[in-house]
């Protein structure tokens, strides 16, 4: 017989076949039954048959199933145990494998050490594999297995090994969750494991098809096993798509389109959080479940308004079903008779151009500072001042009574002719956005807004949050907004279920669709988050900074053209402006009409009110530059002053 030294017992060890034993014990069976006088009545010879031995290897047991074993034959007390299966006993004595730089030997160690596969630990005078230079051991069991449990992962450098095929309560570091089930680990590196839901995932999904289409995407995500901060940086910081998150751990493995800067978490990617259906999400993300009933609230304001026409003001008071306006108007808010201009009742106007971006032509209604239309009944000052007004600015009510920013007092409007601020400019306590428009107030107070935030809505819905309702709240929030990211003011718009915020100006005062200049040939649409199939970066026509496109922006996607928010209203300026200087999503000067003219009594010429150019160069009173300011200015001469200056040195 095959006989077979082992270091760990000081005979050699004999193979046996168990079937050879098991063919040659039947046949003894069968000739004592052929012996046996009585016909087979008589004792049987009993036979020993084979019993099952544990290996002393692996500790896995001897069967019939595994036939060659080596076992010692000498006998005595300390050989009647020593057997080992065949592929047990012909382990080579040295083990080169990918989970350890170094080769391992075959080793009776004298002390006591734990396995770094299954961490077993193990008495001292046990064979192991062991790298002597590393302290590195492996039981004899974990050497015949660990084959069929390593696995070579593009996520590491190292090979990973299952090395404990039961479920344990273990952190992953692919998705960064704990997770109860079967790990692979680096014995190299401390502390690398992997379940094998996330070892396995696949390389590219479509999301649609894992959500169920709670969330679409037009290409397939491919997985990534890190999303380094300055990629994060380079793309503006983007939250998961289904969470709305963040990826502040860079190392966590994501689903990505980089292509359409669709990010999303491991487990958001691949439904294995909790229901998609069930989960209210933030904008844009997928499909959200309605949070409220039509029927509860029959006067709902949908935001975003389609176009810069629309207002508040225009939505509370416009009414379409009069056939006739009072032609002749004297108004409380101007001097001067006014005089309807309507081009659907007549022909014959006066000379009038109305508001027209297209040609660089601005035209603002003097009470709510939103444009001036042909499409729209207007009224025109009799004698060609630069005072007009929507016809239904001219039926604003004279008090507003439990004002959400202010329910302690009524609040009473007041033409920007009677306010008592220097040239009738304040700043809005909802808004805080300064305007010379018609303002609703409280005197003792000091507390002004205008007339878009005097009829700010308690409930309103908004695209960049479908489906939910959104309540106004008081009091500073410390969150950012969710359509511009900057801090939140004295009133915000909060979904109560999300917990997101928007500013009233933003939800009020970016329509949905604008014209502009800088695309003559399309309108460009109000966007939340990146376009699907962008190919170049973004950046805004008007001021050609760098643009974030997880903000709201506007676009048109047949010339992939972009514009800042705040940069999207400006006519007149928008060769100079740059976005920088706001730091919002609002256009600052959205709610000023300049173009009038004043009379100083410190300078011999009249000065227009107008916004500072680079040209303008620095003010007259202090030192500081009149560029993106409010200023007065000489037509005349360059003499130029700020609006503040005016104001604190009562100059004029």
């Amino acid at each position: 017989m095959e006989a077979l030294e082992v270091p760990e017992h000081e005979h050699p060890l004999t193979l046996v076949d168990l079937q050879l034993q098991y063919e040659e014990e039947e046949e003894e069976e069968d000739d004592d039954d052929d012996d046996d006088g009585d016909g087979g009545g008589g004792d049987p010879v009993k036979k020993e048959g084979f019993s099952e031995v544990a290996c002393g290897r692996c500790d896995q047991v001897i069967n019939m199933y595994h036939r060659l074993y080596y076992k010692c034959m000498k006998g005595g007390p300390s050989c009647d145990n020593v057997s080992l299966h065949k592929f047990c006993g012909e382990l080579s004595t040295s083990l080169e494998s990918t989970f350890h730089p170094h080769p391992l030997t075959m080793f009776i160690y004298p002390s006591n050490w734990s396995c770094r596969i299954c961490q077993s630990m193990h008495e001292p005078d046990e064979m192991c594999y062991c790298c002597f230079e590393c302290r590195f051991f492996i039981d004899l069991k974990c050497a015949v297995e660990v084959g069929k449990k390593i696995i070579h992962h593009p996520c590491h450098p190292h090979s990973l090994i299952c090395a404990i095929s039961q479920p344990i309560l273990c952190n992953c570091k692919a998705c960064g969750k704990e997770h109860k089930g079967v790990f692979f680990q680096c014995t190299i590196c401390d502390g690398f494991t992997i379940h094998s839901e996330c070892a396995f995932l696949p390389k590219s999904l479509l999301i649609q098809n894992t959500t169920d289409d709670a969330f679409f995407h037009t290409h397939p995500l491919t997985i990534s096993y890190s999303f380094p901060t300055e990629d994060q940086k380079a793309k503006h910081y983007p939250g998961c798509r289904v969470c709305g998150g963040d990826f502040s751990i860079e190392n966590l493995w994501i689903y990505k389109c980089d292509k359409c800067m669709y990010y999303a978490h491991l487990d958001c990617a691949t439904s294995r959080r909790e229901p998609f259906m069930s989960i209210f999400l933030p904008a844009g993300s997928g499909r959200t479940h309605k949070n409220y009933k039509d029927i509860d609230y029959p006067h709902l304001v949908h935001l975003p308004f389609p176009d810069e026409t629309y207002s508040i003001p225009k939505h509370l008071f416009f009414q379409e079903t009069v056939t006739s306006y009072e032609v002749n108007l004297k108004h409380m808010s101007h001097p001067h008779p006014l005089i309807l201009v309507d081009h659907a009742q007549t022909s014959s106007m006066l000379p009038i151009v109305c508001h027209d971006p297209m040609k660089k032509t601005q035209l603002l209604c003097n009470g709510c500072l939103r444009p001036i239309m042909e499409t729209m009944p207007f009224y025109k000052c009799a004698q060609h001042c630069n005072f007009v007004l929507h016809e239904w600015c001219t039926r604003l009510p004279p008090k507003i009574k439990n004002h959400p920013g202010h329910p302690k007092h009524t609040l009473i409007l007041m033409y920007s002719n009677a306010l008592p601020l220097f040239f009738g400019v304040f700043y809005c306590e909802v808004c805080r956005l300064p305007c010379n428009g018609f303002a609703y107030c409280c005197v003792e107070c000091g507390f002004y807004v205008d007339v878009t935030c005097g009829f700010i809505p308690k409930e309103i819905t908004h695209e960049a949050h479908p489906n939910h309702l959104l309540s106004i709240v008081q009091g500073k929030i410390t969150d950012t907004c969710h359509m511009c990211y900057y801090a939140g003011g004295p009133l915000s718009f909060r979904c109560n279920t999300c917990h997101i915020f928007i500013h009233p100006e933003c939800a009020l005062l970016l329509a949905e669709t604008i014209r502009h200049k800088y695309d003559k040939k399309h309108p460009m649409n109000l966007s939340y988050l990146p376009i699907e199939n962008h190919k170049s970066e973004y950046f805004c026509e008007i001021c050609e900074e760098d643009l974030n496109p997880h903000d709201a922006f506007y676009h048109c996607q047949d010339c992939a053209q972009s514009i800042h928010t705040a940069c999207a209203p400006l006519i007149l300026e928008c060769e100079i402006e740059t976005y920088s200087n706001y730091q919002r999503g609002i256009y600052g000067f959205v709610n000023i009409k300049f173009g009038d003219i004043h009379s100083s009594n410190s300078h011999q010429h009249p000065l227009v009110f107008a916004q500072g150019r680079k040209s303008d160069g620095k003010c007259e009173i202090c030192p500081y530059t009149l560029q993106f300011q409010m200023i007065f200015k000489c037509l005349e001469c360059k003499f130029a002053i700020h609006y503040s200056c005016c104001v604190r040195h009562n100059t004029i």
